[in-house]
């Protein structure tokens, strides 16, 4: 188990940690001042797949957070960076009108993609929708998923989140999708390199104990889990993955983790 005396930086979740949809969490704006004013390095690493990466800094800031662009991870970038290296990539964006901004450089056809970039599309799904990207992955086209998160908590209450439909685009096609986010190994490790710091000197905070806390730890990372956003009791219960810390919400970290 291990604990927060070798910590040298941290990796925040975004929404059920800091904030749920636009209502911030009670203390989180002051826990994570007076963690960045220590000096420990921080990054703020999120599956959502709903805001462009300039959409998704005002909402932070405008929530009354300080963080820098530079200082977020997100699924949507970790994608960008991938298919980056993939010259000839041509994409079926099943993406937020927002994040589809940030794709505006690769070629995009919804019949001859080699690419299908899956992410949070709300009430558009429909089976003729689901059919399209069936036939477009029979014919030999890439999966990527944005993330595979089952649920996720919104203002509304609990809500089924993308993960669902990824495995029934598996399932029917036979492809494997590609995921771009949390729990994958190759989005921690952006984020660690970002930070010039190894697996073992670093602590991940998230509500989620499968994506944020498993993940983590699949990689090295001390999990904290805190019980607010998404949490429930049962489903922790339940989960075979055993936090390094519990935490009611991020309010208490800087009393355990300052001097």
């Amino acid at each position: 188990m291990k604990t927060l005396a070798t910590i040298k930086g941290l990796l925040f979740d975004l929404d059920g940690v800091l904030y749920v949809g636009s209502n911030v969490i009670d203390g989180a704006v002051e826990a994570v001042n007076k963690i960045r004013e220590s000096g420990l390095p921080c990054r703020f690493i999120t599956n959502t797949s709903t805001l462009s990466l300039a959409s998704l800094h005002q909402k932070i800031n405008a929530l009354g957070f300080s963080i820098s662009t530079d200082e977020i991870i997100s699924a949507p970038q970790a994608t960008l960076l991938y298919l980056k290296n993939e010259p000839a990539a041509v994409c079926y964006l099943l993406l937020a009108d927002d994040v589809k901004k940030d794709f505006f450089d690769f070629p995009q056809s919804d019949t001859q993609a080699n690419y299908v970039i899956v992410g949070d599309i709300g009430k558009a799904w429909s089976y003729p929708l689901l059919n399209k990207v069936f036939n477009c992955l029979m014919q030999g086209a890439k999966l990527i998923a944005i993330h595979k998160n089952r649920f996720w908590q919104t203002e509304e209450g609990l809500q089924m989140d993308i993960g669902g439909f990824i495995e029934g685009m598996e399932y029917a096609s036979g492809a494997k999708a590609m995921i771009m986010g949390k729990p994958s190994a190759n989005f921690f490790q952006i984020a660690l390199d970002d930070m010039g710091l190894k697996s073992e000197e670093v602590a991940i905070i998230g509500d989620d104990i499968d994506v944020d806390v498993g993940g983590g730890q699949q990689v090295g990372l001390m999990g904290i889990l805190v019980k607010t956003g998404k949490y429930r009791q049962l489903y922790t219960d339940s989960s075979s993955i055993t936090p390094d810390l519990i935490l009611n919400s991020i309010k208490e970290l800087p009393e355990l983790l300052l001097p």
